[in-house]
């Protein structure tokens, strides 16, 4: 149930880093992208892989 909680959370917080950090990328860039929710599911997509791998090595201690 704890771990369900955990998840949802990194979830929500991924979402909004992962869109900050796509915005930034473009500022940089100096323009959208092309395929931009492609972008966006990549970026969320590792960072929740990492995340998700994290939260299940501090929940198994």
């Amino acid at each position: 149930m704890v771990q369900a909680l955990y998840f949802t959370l990194a979830a929500i917080g991924l979402y909004f880093v992962s869109d900050w950090a796509l915005t930034r990328i473009e500022v940089a860039r100096g323009k959208r992208f092309e395929h931009r929710s492609l972008i966006f599911f990549a970026i969320l997509f590792v960072l929740a892989a990492v995340s998700f791998e994290l939260i299940q090595r501090l929940l198994a201690t």
